[in-house]
């Protein structure tokens, strides 16, 4: 039987439920039938009442912690699902990456397969049957022993993005096997750390912004990090 997924809650209101995600744990069902966050939140929103709708707004790769927001109406979904169609829900990650990166800001761009059976995603020439175009941008923000603190903003979302991007430019994300990041930091979580998602909000247009920092554990402790987490602001997002 699978381990109950405990639900860390840091907003709620009638439209909108934004969490924090464990590493380790499916952000929605998938082939291993583990217990994900999305089945919890549903029993969890479902206790004394008849309605149990939660609609999945975006995803975490399953080894990926950090914050999530889920829809409590079908509305608000598709209002989620199109500001992320436009764009306009921005999505912030933290990582910690072995080596110095050459450019202290960067934007990547490449052409992204998934291999389904293998579940990892290589980068291929554009014209590749499949393959889908992959953006972000970068800011090195410190670097201590040789390896570096990066704050990676998604411009597209794509399965493994950021770890097969910094990988293929010569800076896997620590503790990452499946893409040659655990050359260190073998046997810990991965590095990556979902901290930052603003968007507008669905019913009220009030821009909505929620930072959760990475825990405190090897190797986030090298870094200082500002820890005001559990943040929600209303204001224009940055």
């Amino acid at each position: 039987m699978s381990k109950q997924v405990e639900i860390a809650k840091i907003y709620e209101d009638n439209h909108v439920i934004v969490v924090i995600k464990p590493q380790n744990v499916p952000c929605c069902p998938d082939e291993s039938g583990d217990a994900n966050l999305l089945d919890e939140l549903k029993m969890h929103l479902g206790e004394g009442e008849k309605r149990t709708f939660v609609g999945l707004v975006h995803r975490l790769d399953r080894v990926t912690g950090g914050v999530m927001v889920y829809a409590k109406t079908s509305k608000a979904a598709a209002r989620l699902a199109e500001q992320l169609q436009n764009n306009t829900f921005h999505k912030k990650y933290l990582a910690v990456v072995l080596g110095e990166p050459k450019l202290r800001e960067k934007t990547l761009v490449d052409h992204l397969l998934k291999d389904e059976l293998k579940n990892t995603t290589k980068i291929v020439p554009s014209a590749t049957t499949g393959a889908k175009r992959a953006e972000l941008n970068y800011r090195v923000t410190q670097i201590i022993d040789k390896v570096s603190l990066v704050e990676v903003q998604l411009v597209t979302g794509r399965s493994h993005q950021i770890r097969v991007q910094m990988a293929n430019h010569g800076y896997p994300v620590f503790g990452d096997a499946k893409y040659g990041g655990d050359k260190l930091g073998k046997g810990w979580n991965l590095a990556l750390w979902a901290y930052e998602i603003a968007f507008v909000h669905p019913t009220t247009q009030d821009m909505m912004k929620f930072i959760v920092n990475p825990p405190e554990t090897i190797p986030w402790t090298k870094f200082e990090i500002d820890r005001k987490v559990k943040q929600a602001s209303k204001g224009a997002v940055e």
